[in-house]
């Protein structure tokens, strides 16, 4: 069976340019691998591919929500393994872009056997953390599961309260459930990973890309959306880096410079943990985007993987 192509790397790396490459080089269709790209209305702070792009190459999974429409990884796995038999079965090429590693995880691997979100349970949790504050929640799950307290950071309020959600539901810590994840690949895959050497030229990008996003009219773009019927900040689409932020400038609770400065450390974050996920994983090969090289060596790769080599 011939491995599925995946174009990953962090935010703002460039992988989209070059999938776009690589699509017309290879008569391939990009099915999006990107948690903030399934919501309608949320374009300019996600970085939507735009129209004209859409048009010149197919792409998938992008706006199949809406945003307050609730989507998971096991939804992501149906719809990717949808999209991919489609896309062979007319004797195309799919390559699998984008940078949400749970979901690609997800896909390559199988899913986790952690239960599903408790809404009751899930209010407790959050009116204890209004009441006792994230550093006491955090120090509770240190005491219970150290490994997932050292990479959940106490202002990361979703994360942390379902490591205590799960561990409250089954008795047993995240971390453990997490590592007991299928190590049988539903289907072998290639990372190909794009990541600049220079982490630096990383964070001016991130910068770079935030300002114009804000000169596109993003803010207009997450008032249209506080506007909607049904929307609220904890929204998983909300969550996504910029919006949370840009959310609560809109709400009063900061100024502009404030929101940028926030939004563009959540987005570093953010870098950080895909690269610490990407290196830590099989099967990654990695290529440096802003080399002149690059894009012909990618093609060169994918040629190769996709002639069987």
């Amino acid at each position: 069976m011939r491995p599925l192509i995946c174009i990953v790397g962090p935010t703002a790396a460039g992988k989209s340019d070059i999938a776009l490459d690589l699509a017309q080089r290879f008569d391939a269709e990009l099915v999006s691998v990107d948690s903030a790209l399934v919501y309608r209305g949320m374009d300019i702070g996600s970085a939507k591919p735009s129209l004209a792009e859409r048009a010149r190459v197919p792409h998938w999974l992008i706006d199949v929500r809406e945003p307050d429409q609730p989507y998971s990884a096991a939804d992501f796995v149906a719809d990717a393994q949808a999209a991919i038999a489609d896309i062979e079965a007319r004797g195309r090429v799919p390559l699998l872009v984008g940078g949400t590693m749970l979901y690609l995880r997800a896909l390559l691997q199988g899913l986790s056997q952690l239960p599903s979100s408790n809404p009751l349970l899930r209010a407790e949790l959050a009116a204890e953390l209004a009441v006792r504050g994230a550093s006491a929640l955090h120090a509770e799950l240190a005491s219970i599961d150290a490994a997932a307290a050292a990479r959940i950071h106490r202002n990361d309020p979703q994360r942390l309260l379902r490591a205590l959600e799960v561990y409250r539901q089954t008795g047993q810590p995240i971390s453990v459930l997490q590592r007991a994840w299928s190590s049988a690949a539903r289907r072998p895959g290639v990372l190909i990973a794009l990541a600049p050497a220079d982490r630096a030229l990383l964070h001016r990008r991130i910068e770079a890309r935030f300002d114009a996003m804000l000169a596109a009219g993003f803010l207009d773009e997450v008032r249209g959306l506080m506007q909607r019927p049904g929307m609220h900040p904890d929204l998983p689409s909300m969550r996504a880096v910029g919006y949370r932020q840009a959310w609560g400038h809109l709400a009063g609770d900061y100024d502009l410079a404030r929101c940028r400065e926030l939004s563009i450390f959540a987005t570093r974050q953010l870098a950080k943990r895909q690269l610490t996920w990407l290196r830590g994983s099989a099967d990654v090969e990695w290529f440096d985007p802003t080399a002149a090289t690059t894009t012909a060596a990618v093609s060169q790769r994918v040629g190769a993987l996709l002639a069987g080599g």
